[in-house]
C-alpha cells in the first residue's frame, strides 16, 4: 500500500483566524483580522429596556390621556371624574377610615367564599377524577348546575339564608365552585397514561399512584382553576354586596350611586381591580414555588 505525503514545500493554510477550544472547556479566540469585525448579533446589540418601564407605559399613557380629556373639558366630572379629584377622594376615603374598613369586610366575604369554594369544587373533582363510579354521579349534575348563571339565584338564596352574611358568601362560594371543579377534573384526567404505566412497573400502589403521578401532574391545572376561580370571586362580590349590605366596598359604591359620586364609584373600582391584581399575584407566585420541575416558554 502506497501512503502518498504531501511536498515539504506546499503552502501551509492560515489558520489565524480560527477559534481554538481547550480540553479544559474555556475558549480563547483570536483577535479578527485587519479590517473585519467581529459579528454580533442583532438581538445583543438591541437596546434593552427594562421590563417594569415597558409594563407600565400603556397605563401611564392612558391615565395621560384621561386627564387631557378631564382639563380640556371633553369628558366632564358629571360622566367621569379627573384622576386628580379620584386620588383626592380616595386620599379623603382613607383618613377617615371608611375605605380600609370596607376594604376589610370585602375581603372577609371573599376569603369564607373562597375557601368553602375550594373545598367543595377540588373535593368533587378528586372523587370525579379518580374514580368512574364519582363521575357517574357527580359530573353530570356539576355539568348541568354550571350553566345556570349563579347571580340568577341570588333571590333564591336570599329567600333561603335571609339578607345577612350568608347570601354573601353562597353566591361567591358558587362563583368559586366550578371553574375549580373543571380545572381540577381536567388535570387529573389529563395525566399521561405512560406516566402510571411508569409507576405501575416501579411498583407503586393506587394509592402511591396518586400521590406521587396524579396529583402533581393535576398541580397546573388546579392552579389555572384557582387564577380564573379569584377573578369570577372578585365579579360575583361585586354582585353579593348589593343584596342589603351595611358594609364593603359595594355598599360605598351604592352610596355614591344614590348621590351621583362617579369619582367615589372609580375609587371602589380601582380598589377592586387592586384586590384581584394582588391576588392574582399570589396565585402566581406559588405556581413559580410549587412548578419549579415544570419548564415553561416564557416568551422572547
Amino acid at each position: 500500500m502506497s501512503i502518498s505525503h504531501a511536498p515539504p514545500d506546499s503552502p501551509k493554510p492560515d489558520i489565524s483566524g480560527i477559534s481554538v477550544t481547550k480540553a479544559t472547556g474555556g475558549d480563547t479566540t483570536d483577535p479578527p483580522p485587519a479590517g473585519l469585525e467581529r459579528l454580533v448579533p442583532a438581538s445583543a446589540r438591541r437596546t434593552r429596556v427594562p421590563r417594569w418601564l415597558r409594563r407600565t407605559t400603556g397605563p401611564l399613557l392612558l391615565l395621560a390621556l384621561w386627564q387631557l380629556l378631564s382639563s380640556t373639558g371633553a369628558l366632564t366630572a358629571e360622566v367621569l371624574a379627573s384622576p386628580g379629584r379620584i386620588a383626592e377622594v380616595a386620599g379623603d376615603l382613607f383618613a377617615d377610615g371608611s375605605l380600609p374598613a370596607a376594604m376589610g369586610t370585602s375581603l372577609q366575604r371573599v376569603a369564607a367564599g373562597l375557601l368553602l369554594g375550594t373545598l367543595i369544587g377540588t373535593g368533587l373533582a378528586l372523587l370525579s377524577g379518580l374514580f368512574r363510579v364519582g363521575e357517574d354521579l357527580v359530573d353530570a349534575s356539576v355539568q348541568m348546575l354550571r350553566t345556570v348563571p349563579f347571580v340568577g339565584l341570588i333571590p333564591l338564596f336570599i329567600i333561603w339564608f335571609g339578607i345577612g352574611e350568608a347570601p354573601k358568601v353562597a353566591v361567591i362560594t358558587l362563583g368559586v365552585t366550578f371553574p375549580l371543579y373543571l380545572n381540577v377534573y381536567a388535570g387529573i384526567r389529563g395525566v399521561d397514561a405512560r406516566l402510571i404505566e411508569a409507576g405501575e412497573s416501579l411498583g407503586l400502589s393506587r394509592r402511591g399512584l396518586v400521590r406521587h403521578v396524579v396529583l402533581p401532574g393535576a398541580l397546573p391545572g388546579a392552579l389555572t382553576g384557582l387564577r380564573y376561580s379569584l377573578g369570577i370571586a372578585w365579579l360575583a362580590l361585586v354582585f353579593a354586596e348589593q343584596i342589603n349590605a351595611d358594609a364593603g366596598i359595594g355598599f360605598l359604591m351604592v352610596q355614591a350611586r344614590d348621590f351621583l359620586r362617579t369619582d367615589v364609584i372609580v375609587v371602589c373600582l380601582i380598589v377592586y381591580a387592586f384586590l384581584g391584581l394582588l391576588a392574582d399575584f399570589v396565585v402566581r407566585s406559588l405556581e413559580r414555588l410549587l412548578l419549579q420541575w415544570r419548564p415553561t416558554f416564557t416568551g422572547r
